[in-house]
């Protein structure tokens, strides 16, 4: 019996090492991956299957697909957006680039507002729902039931019942504490509350390493909000021990925010196999405002690592400066080698991060890669004013970014994210701004404090790092 046992799991080792050289996108990942299995089969086989694989099976990215029920529903509709579309200079080519990665257009008329921390962001948030006349799309990662999360729900239940349609999403592994119960009261209401399954369908029933990290609002098709905040109460510094915490949103007016709903709605297809009628005809800025926006959805069931690519081709197009604000900094070998050349080229590149992480792990992780950067002239700094959430950079002085990504694997490649490029000198200098008061507020690290760590916290940043795949 244990012999039949033993030949069992070696033969499952075998045949999920099939598997791994088939899918594992790394070299490194698929070796490992192989050696495991068949050395420990019993251990390492159904870790495979919980995290090993690095496509999301299944869920259909209908911007990329000609034959997906919804792309043929929009296909008309989203016609109309082509007199928004920007004409890129020469120049200015390298955008073509991230437009063909996130199979979306730079749109102009657009308005675009940076919004900074809690107070600020849920202010807007609140105001948007206020002014919704037809519906409200809302998508967040993780939901709390506090004071935050029920405050929001409460507002969306109440524009519920004066008719304005509710659709709301959220990741069901990052909100996994989130009781049905919450979205009761919108759903009497006449709203619709359903979680986003990363195990849906016979492929992916033991796969819980996928997540849908995106943070998105959608007001009537004409407003939009995106970037790293999620509901809770932490995000108002209510957390001791995070303390006050540094996020970064960004609220949008005009046509590029159906390129937020139609993201929105393939998550919510996804989840629910349904496709509501929306608002599809673009309508510029009120204000007047001529900004070019282009949305990146990115995700494990694109045919490329879309957001690790975005992320090198943005490093790599940088003439003189490149600055990124990132929680949590796990970098792959592309990632990596784009951050070192830049430096070594002479652009300014500086990374803001957390001072204290709020994941040992990762944190321990992440140190390990610091050494290397810093000796090839990447200046780091650990912002001390409270826990930094902002996922945000600045390119040059002409382009900046908003959105949901970390610069990690799992951001980079297992997660469902989504990012604003906003391509406008006005905006790039409120975030340069922004920027500058967050340096004020945090502290320069230098290569002699990574040397000079004590040896075990050196070994355990190594050893975390070997984890860095599925962290």
């Amino acid at each position: 019996m244990v012999l039949a046992l033993f030949l069992l799991a070696h033969a499952l080792g075998l045949a999920t090492s099939l598997a791994a050289l088939m899918s594992t996108r790394t070299a490194q990942g698929t070796l490992a991956w192989i050696l495991a299995l068949n050395a420990l089969p019993w251990i390492a086989v159904p870790l495979y299957w919980v995290l090993g694989r690095r496509r999301f099976e299944g869920y259909l990215v209908s911007r990329r697909d000609e034959d997906s029920r919804l792309r043929k529903t929009l296909a008309e509709k989203m016609r109309e957006i082509h007199p928004y579309r920007v004409s890129l200079p020469e120049e200015r080519g390298g955008i073509r680039a991230v437009e063909a990665l996130a199979a979306l257009p730079v749109l102009a008329g657009n308005e675009v507002e940076l919004l900074i921390d809690g107070e600020a962001i849920f202010e807007s948030f609140y105001q948007g729902i206020e002014a919704a006349r037809d519906y409200i799309l809302v998508q967040f990662y993780i939901v709390k039931d506090d004071q935050v999360g029920r405050e929001l729900r409460d507002r969306l239940a109440a524009r519920a019942r004066d008719g304005v349609r509710v659709l709301f999403l959220y990741d069901e592994v990052g909100s996994h504490g989130l009781p049905d119960s919450w979205g009761w009261d919108l759903v009497a209401a006449g709203g619709q509350v359903h979680r986003f399954h990363s195990t849906k369908g016979p492929g992916n029933r033991f796969q819980l390493n996928f997540r849908n990290h995106r943070k998105v609002m959608v007001v009537d098709g004409i407003q939009g909000w995106v970037g790293g905040i999620n509901l809770g109460d932490e995000y108002l510094g209510r957390d001791p021990k995070l303390g006050e915490l540094r996020e970064t949103h960004l609220r949008i007016a005009g046509p590029s925010v159906l390129s937020l709903q139609l993201s929105f709605l393939e998550d919510w297809n996804w989840a629910t196999d349904q496709l509501p009628e929306l608002r599809w005809e673009p309508e510029p800025a009120p204000s007047g405002s001529d900004v070019p926006v282009l949305i990146l959805p990115s995700g494990p069931a694109d045919p490329m690592e879309t957001g690790s690519l975005m992320v090198q081709h943005a490093i790599h197009m940088a003439a003189h400066r490149i600055w990124i604000s990132t929680p949590y900094f796990v970098p792959d070998g592309g990632v990596m080698a784009a951050l070192r050349l830049a430096a070594l080229r002479g652009v300014d590149v500086r990374i803001l991060i957390p001072d204290k992480p709020d994941h040992l792990l990762v944190g321990l992780a992440g140190f390990s890669y610091l050494g290397g950067l810093l000796e090839a002239g990447v200046r780091f700094f650990r912002y001390e004013a409270g826990f930094l959430h902002a996922k945000t950079m600045l390119l040059d002085d002409a382009a900046s970014s908003v959105g949901t990504m970390n610069v990690d694997n799992r951001s980079l490649r297992l997660n469902f994210e989504i990012t604003a490029l906003v391509l406008d000198p006005d905006f790039a200098e409120a975030t340069e701004a922004m920027f500058e008061e967050d340096f004020a507020r945090s502290r320069p690290m230098t290569l002699e404090e990574v040397e000079e760590a004590p040896f075990w916290y050196r070994a355990a940043s190594r050893g975390a790092s070997l984890f860095s795949p599925i962290l």
